[in-house]
């Protein structure tokens, strides 16, 4: 029997993109922080998707600081370079979600499993928020890689990153042992359409709504769940 691969989306699944938050209050009080953090990480997402379906392309790092001067435009309020330098700096060290550091302790403990972080970031955000999160960085030996999409020059959900993801683990035609765990459906819609499996990280607990037809493998409450979860589905 084969290791079974856990791909770890990054942004929004190990680490809460709502925790910038916090840097930006510290410019604009805590309402409107809690407004711009939901409109930068929108435009964040939107610009990638733009991009695929243009067939051009700009790293994540270029588009999370292009998200941001949008999000400050649409908010009426200006901001100096060195400021904006500054919350690029933030954003690589996002908080957690509380289930990710007890839930990765126990994974990295399991001999036949391997974890990765698989993102549209670029190598150097990659590494910087695994390196720099106070909280991610205390698990850090639990990821045996991190993989980005940059060198495909496409973003999740392009069909070629997924591909891309299972090359690089050298398991090219073992999609069905390989594992996408994201918290974003847009994500595990481009899993699926792969033949990978993809759990689904309803933190929220709002069940499946995405109407595109293909569902995930299963959904998860929390990480915590995922030992069990793999067992349950380990090809024999």
């Amino acid at each position: 029997m084969g290791k079974t691969l856990l791909a770890f989306d990054l942004y929004g699944t190990l680490l809460s993109t709502a925790s910038i938050a916090k840097a930006l209050a510290a410019h604009y009080g805590i309402k409107k922080a809690e407004s711009m953090q939901g409109v930068w990480r929108k435009y964040q997402m939107e610009y990638t998707w733009r991009l695929n379906s243009m067939k051009q392309y700009e790293d994540f790092e270029q588009l999370t600081r292009k998200s941001l001067l949008h999000t400050l435009a649409e908010h009426g309020v200006e901001m100096k370079a060195d400021g904006v330098d500054s919350l690029m700096q933030a954003y690589d060290g996002l908080s957690t979600f509380p289930d990710v550091v007890p839930a990765l302790e126990m994974l990295e403990k399991v001999s036949d499993l391997e974890c990765v972080v698989f993102s549209n970031g670029t190598p150097k955000m990659i590494e910087n928020s695994v390196n720099r999160s106070l909280d991610l960085r205390s698990v850090s030996t639990a990821f045996s890689r991190l993989i980005s999409v940059d060198h495909m020059r496409r973003f999740k959900p392009h069909p070629e990153v997924y591909r891309h993801l299972a090359q690089c683990v050298e398991m090219p035609g073992q999609e069905s042992q390989i594992w996408l765990i994201s918290s974003n459906p847009f994500d595990v819609v481009g899993a699926r359409a792969v033949g990978m499996n993809a759990a689904w990280v309803d933190r929220a607990g709002n069940g499946w709504q995405d109407k595109l037809g293909l569902e995930p493998t299963t959904i998860i409450r929390g990480l915590e769940e995922l030992i069990e979860l793999v067992k349950s589905f380990k090809t024999p």
